[in-house]
């Protein structure tokens, strides 16, 4: 067993004990008992000791009895634990068999949309982790400007499609107060695309209303056309992620959901996407940094539909902005390390074609750009113990 520094002021044999009681935990479903933990740690305590620290450990809450007659299983705060051992000594990298059903089953096809990469990204964070997989998209007011056209249609309404940079598009109808021909609409979009291609249209409608005071001579027509264009609320979704959502029936296989009142509770939840963005937003907010990965246990996300949940994202982003987001939704008794690596690894790459690193693996469909190397560098990893202040997107 790898040698770490106890957290939290556990002794060292309480500290390899319960991390030893989780694993077992984890990979059999099932409470374990004192001499399973003295066969399995090569321990040289005997069981009636082994018994004795895991009665201070229930007591301090770290684990619990189900029955009188049986092994202990981790409660949310032994799960916390050890969870914090893992942020003290993680490898963010994915084994290199993940990697490669990831870059095969995102990126092999050159054709790719970007509505089908994250929706394929959903299928493959719960095929990897077998449990459920969600994708957060940028809402349409953040996400970044590969096209832009704009189409006459009558009764003074233009038909607006957006081409994003990750390949998403999106397309709605804005009315204006007066009619604009087809040659006026095809300048406005030439002039947006020239001039903020790779910008959000957030960043657009703050640049334009700048440029107008400063270039008002010579611009003031194509200006307020462009304005006026990107600033009619964008469709009523566009401050609304897209939800990709994969796996749910991967919740029938867990034991901790063989109640069928709680797994309806469970299936009605990833039915509001409205809900679970909320509900993932939430859990992005308290990371301390906005390039972590976020892990939340039991009650931690106060959502009693999620009680015996395990959340773990990570946000994707623009410069410094959180603008979208990978998250594994499952049991508590799943494995965080690999689940961890799945979404550190996915987000990454997004950074990446979000913020044109040389070195993103996307495809030329998707960014325009040679497919060259492997994403590389740190990803943070995120302790939620404590109550501490924490800030961020």
């Amino acid at each position: 067993m790898g040698k770490r520094r106890p957290v939290h002021g556990l002794d060292e044999r309480s500290h390899e004990l319960l991390l030893a009681l989780v694993r077992l935990h984890i990979a059999t479903g099932e409470p374990i008992g004192s001499r399973t933990l003295s066969k399995q740690t090569g321990q040289t305590l005997s069981p009636a000791s082994i018994r004795n620290i895991m009665a201070d450990l229930e007591e301090q809450g770290y684990v619990t009895q189900p029955h009188t007659s049986a092994g202990r299983v981790p409660t949310d705060r032994g799960y916390r634990y050890y969870v914090d051992t893992l942020v003290a000594d993680f490898d963010a990298r994915p084994s290199r068999t993940d990697e490669e059903i990831i870059q095969r089953s995102l990126f092999s096809d050159p054709t790719v949309t970007g509505e089908d990469v994250l929706a394929r990204a959903s299928h493959v964070l719960s095929n990897l982790s077998s449990h459920v997989g969600i994708v957060l998209s940028p809402p349409l007011s953040r996400d970044l400007l590969q096209h832009i056209e704009f189409i006459r249609l009558e009764a003074r309404r233009v038909l607006v499609v957006i081409v994003s940079r990750t390949g998403l598009v999106r397309n709605f109808v804005v009315r204006l107060d007066e009619d604009l021909s087809p040659s006026e609409l095809e300048r406005t979009a030439n002039y947006i695309v020239e001039n903020f291609a790779g910008r959000s249209l957030t960043d657009i409608r703050v640049e334009l209303l700048k440029r107008m005071s400063e270039e008002k001579h010579l611009y003031d027509r194509l200006l307020r056309n462009a304005l006026v264009l990107c600033n009619r609320d964008l469709g009523n979704g566009a401050t609304e992620s897209d939800v990709y959502v994969d796996g749910t029936v991967n919740m029938l296989d867990a034991p901790e959901f063989a109640d069928a009142a709680r797994m309806r509770a469970i299936f009605r939840m990833f039915e509001e996407k409205g809900r679970l963005v909320k509900i993932i937003n939430a859990c992005l907010a308290q990371a301390e940094t906005t390039r972590g990965i976020v892990v939340q246990i039991g009650m931690e996300h106060h959502v009693p539909g999620l009680r015996d949940c395990a959340i773990v994202t990570a946000p994707y982003h623009y410069r410094h902005d959180s603008v979208g987001s990978f998250t594994v939704v499952g049991p508590m008794r799943m494995k965080y390390g690999r689940v961890m690596r799945l979404v550190g690894y996915m987000a990454k790459m997004f950074d990446q074609l979000l913020n044109d690193v040389p070195s993103s693996p996307f495809p030329p469909a998707l960014v325009g750009q040679p497919l060259v190397g492997q994403p590389a560098g740190h990803i943070q990893v995120v302790s939620l113990s404590g109550n501490r202040n924490l800030v961020g997107k």
